[in-house]
This record gives structure tokens, sequence and C-alpha cells, in this order.
């Protein structure tokens, strides 16, 4: 069904990474329910097929909305541009039709595990560690400061930055060497964002353990076999969180926005 003509988050243009699949499906979904008539949703990913399935299903059941999918790799020096351009099409389109947006919302979705087969002693390749940072941090990184570049501080205008993170970011994992180091120097990289431009809106998101195909090859390439065993008990436990669950967590926090701007926030915090 369509979102109502005053849905909470009012009329946004909102751009989503790594929205194919998982966590960052699930939030396109959820999102769109909270947008006004009007809103621009650009779903950014690798995998063109399931992006295009995506924004079918958001045209046909939201038809006010205005749903793009953007096939683009982060990693590589064309993918932060296409979507900044993507953003400045979006915008032009809105205030066109007479209703710029109210609402700014990036959420840093994108984000791979690194080769959790190998021990710290074994990342020698520098190349191999410098693609991993590319497309980890460097890419949340030149895509934000753009974004907000591109939409500067105005009246009316609420920007709000979204950092998907993990316990990874806080608490060391054998084996997850890139991964933990990724997820830890986004969340210093969004604490810095907040302290310097306090008009926006900053959050470090950590959706706890969700039962993705990301978690599969946790559960069988991880290095360490107490924590592929911990895991393994998880899913066989049905521990691992649905992505639907944990997506309308995270919508909870945007729609009270009470939250410490640079604040790291678990979907297991009260």
């Amino acid at each position: 069904m369509e979102a109502a003509e005053a849905s909470s988050l009012g009329r946004a243009l909102c751009v989503v990474t790594g929205a194919s699949r998982g966590l960052g499906r699930a939030l396109c979904v959820g999102l769109a329910a909270l947008l006004a008539p009007g809103s621009a949703l650009l779903l950014s990913g690798r995998a063109e097929a399931p992006l295009r399935e995506l924004e079918a299903l958001l045209r046909r059941d939201w038809p006010r909305l205005r749903p793009r999918a953007l096939p683009a790799d982060l990693a590589r020096p064309h993918g932060a541009p296409l979507l900044l351009r993507a953003a400045h099409e979006a915008l032009r389109e809105m205030e066109a039709h007479g209703a710029p947006p109210e609402t700014l919302l990036l959420l840093n979705n994108a984000g791979s595990l690194g080769d959790i087969s190998k021990s710290f002693c074994e990342l020698t390749d520098a190349a191999e560690v410098g693609a991993y940072l590319d497309l980890n941090v460097t890419s949340a990184l030149c895509l934000t400061a753009g974004l907000l570049q591109a939409f500067p501080a105005r009246p009316g205008l609420r920007r709000t930055v979204v950092n998907i993170s993990s316990l990874a970011a806080l608490q060391p994992f054998k084996s997850w060497s890139l991964y933990c180091t990724g997820k830890a120097a986004r969340d210093m990289m969004f604490r810095v964002l907040a302290q310097e431009e306090p008009d926006v809106r900053v959050l470090s998101y950590a959706p706890g353990p969700l039962d993705t195909d990301m978690q599969e090859e946790v559960r069988t390439k991880s290095r360490d076999p107490k924590l592929r065993q911990i895991f393994l008990e998880m899913k066989e436990e049905g521990k691992l969180l649905d992505c639907d669950v944990s997506a309308r967590k995270l919508l909870d926090l945007l729609l009270a926005d009470t939250f410490e701007s640079g604040a790291h926030i678990d979907f297991y915090d009260p």
C-alpha cells in the first residue's frame, strides 16, 4: 500500500548502499512505507537483477515514490560519482514538481567481510588490504562527504547519515582483522563527522547477527573453530535475527530521533 500523506519521515531524498539483499533490501522496503509521496529512493548495489526487482516492487506498492536502481561498485572510482549524479537528478526532478526534499537520508550499508580464513599474520598482500579498505572505508567516506557537499545545510532540510556498524567495531574477533578494522574505522570516521557538522544527525547502528548469506560465510570460512561453532549454534537454535526485525529497530531510532549524534547503538541496546 502507498505511504500516507503525512508520512513520519516526510518528503525525502534517500540513498541506500548495499540495497540488493539482506538488511539493505529490508531497509528500503521499510523506508518506503514511511516516506511522503514524491520522495526519491536511490538503491545502490553491485547485483543488478535484485536491484531491478526491488525497484519494480517499490514502484508497484508505492506508486507515488520515485525509486531508482543504481548498479554500482563503490570500490571503483566511478561508484560514488554515479550516486552523486543520480542524487542531483533526483533533486532536480523533485524541485521541478515543486516539492524539494525536507530530509536527506544516507544509509551506508554496503560492505564485505574480507578473507576471514586468514589470520592477522597472513595478511601481507597490500593490494588485498587496500581493496578491502577501498570498499568498506574509503567509499563510505567519499560518498558521505560528496553528498553533504552537494546538499549543504539550509533551512527546512534535515540531513541524516547512518553507518551500518557491528559489534566487531568494538570487540576483536579472531581471523576478522579486516572486518574489525573496517568497522572500527567507520565508527570513528562518523564520530568525527558528528563533531564537525553538528547540524547533521549521525548514527552508527549495529544490526546484530543477521540471518543472511554473510552469516553462512561466517559459519563456514572463519579460521577460528570456536567462532565458527558459536555462529553455527546460533543458527541451529534460531538466534539469528531476521533482517526485517533489525531494520524496524533502526527505522524506529530514526523516527524517534533522540540518539546522541555520532553514537554507536546496537540492536540489543534498550
